[in-house]
């Protein structure tokens, strides 16, 4: 088997988060009537920057990553202020905090996936784990604003992507590819498919039971009709 533990350099690791914690305080300035403060917009940001790792290194028995140097805490927090001073000016560069959230996903899902695979785990489980780091950090969010979790409702296609793209890389690990391919692989296709549905508005269906499914009926012609309701 290749090497299967997947790394990049500090300065990606900290600009994903820091791109995780600008969109959670631009997400909770929504919320005005909420009236958060400076730390609670910090712990907002640093929760979607650093949950999907923390989420990660819990469930694959090891000391977070986070707290294991001295820059990820103050990048999450300082970022989520600066994504709340300036969220007038982030909002209109809308379609490139998409791009690089994007991009922040495929990283997340990619880490995540290739550290469980180093440590053991089978292929199944693996992939489990580089989906909950990729959307770890928005899922808790939610839990936090007690909001809809978004991920789990019709319109967000952030699993999804991420879920393919750690699929793949499991997949290429098994067929022996090297882990720096694989997980590179897996970053393009998470990226690709998340821009594709943010911009064409892609979704899974919505739940609904058997019965309710749109039933194939003949169609009766109208004069058909009025001949029937004649003889009636």
């Amino acid at each position: 088997m290749p090497p299967t533990l997947f790394t990049i350099p500090l300065w990606i690791d900290l600009t994903a988060v820091a791109i995780g914690a600008i969109q959670g305080a631009m997400f909770a300035g929504r919320f005005k009537d909420r009236r958060f403060d400076l730390l609670g917009i910090a712990i907002i940001g640093v929760t979607v920057g650093l949950g999907g790792g923390l989420l990660r290194d819990i469930l694959l028995g090891g000391v977070p990553a986070a707290l294991q140097s001295n820059w990820y805490l103050p990048i999450a927090g300082g970022s989520a202020l600066l994504g709340m001073l300036l969220q007038s000016l982030f909002n209109r560069l809308g379609p490139f905090i998409v791009g690089l959230d994007a991009v922040t996903i495929g990283l997340f899902a990619a880490l995540g996936t290739s550290k469980a695979l180093a440590q053991g785990l089978p292929e199944i489980p693996s992939l489990f784990v580089g989906v909950i780091t990729a959307v770890g950090g928005s899922a808790l969010r939610d839990m936090m604003l007690n909001v809809p979790i978004a991920v789990m409702h019709v319109g967000s296609f952030y699993a999804m992507a991420a879920g393919f793209g750690s699929a793949l890389l499991v997949v290429l690990f098994e067929l022996h590819v090297d882990i720096t391919i694989a997980a590179i692989t897996c970053v393009i296709v998470t990226t690709v498919m998340r821009i594709l549905a943010a911009r064409y508005g892609w979704s899974l269906p919505e739940q609904r039971a058997i019965g309710s499914w749109p039933r194939w009926r003949r169609r009766v012609r109208p004069a058909t009709l009025r001949r029937r309701r004649t003889h009636d």
